[in-house]
């Protein structure tokens, strides 16, 4: 459990950091970091504060969908924002376009291993995933619906806010998901057995995990 927990922290810090390096390079953001920046440009709160205060927010729309947060979840909301947070005031944005992308590819990259570290934890979903899973669990939708209907609707209001939408929202869609399906498998933590006369359907889960991890899409 103690290593668990150090691969989820390190994981949520690092998920943080490339969150801010995408902010800083200018060109784009994916849907949820959209909004905070948009919320964060009305109010003059700090960016990785709305992040962790949308998180918060998120997760009190589990009480109706029946969902249970875990460790991760509640780790998620207080480390990723101030990662953020504290990161931003460390990086400067390059004039070059060319540099920006680069920039904005190198913290797609952070994102995407530092979601396979703390995902690979299994100790919880964000409270973003969470909000997907649940919707389909307690409304029968397909998790793409859910996620679909959620993304876009905080990535319009986000844009009305002032956030920023671009190449980069493009690039992230397109990269973030092979990223984590390979990175995932890396940092996986569930017990893998191969099938053998003793694994049963009366064993434990733990010795029943499958050597394929389900990909989740990580949400800030």
């Amino acid at each position: 459990m103690f290593l668990r927990l150090s691969q989820l922290i390190v994981g949520l810090i690092l998920f943080g950091a490339g969150c801010a390096v995408m902010v800083d390079a200018g060109i784009g953001l994916d849907p949820w970091t959209v909004f905070a920046e948009g919320v964060s440009t009305r109010t003059g709160i700090g960016i990785g504060w709305v992040v962790s205060i949308t998180g918060f927010l998120v997760l009190l729309l589990w009480i109706p969908l029946r969902q249970r947060p875990g460790v991760g979840t509640i780790a998620n909301i207080l480390v990723v924002g101030g990662a953020m947070q504290f990161t931003l005031p460390l990086l400067s944005t390059p004039d070059p376009w060319a540099a920006r992308v680069v920039m904005f590819l190198v913290g797609t990259v952070l994102v995407g291993v530092a979601s396979g570290i703390y995902i690979g934890a299994r100790l919880g979903p964000g409270p973003r995933d969470g909000l997907m899973t649940g919707i389909h669990q307690r409304w029968g939708w397909p998790i793409w619906v859910g996620r679909l209907t959620v993304e876009a609707t905080v990535l319009v209001t986000g844009w009305l806010l002032g956030g920023t939408v671009g190449l980069g929202t493009v690039l992230f869609a397109v990269l973030i998901g092979p990223i984590v399906h390979v990175t995932l498998p890396i940092f996986d933590r569930r017990v893998r057995v191969r099938p053998g006369p003793t694994t049963d359907p009366g064993a434990p889960d733990a010795m029943r995990a499958s050597a394929g991890p389900a990909v989740s899409a990580p949400g800030t």
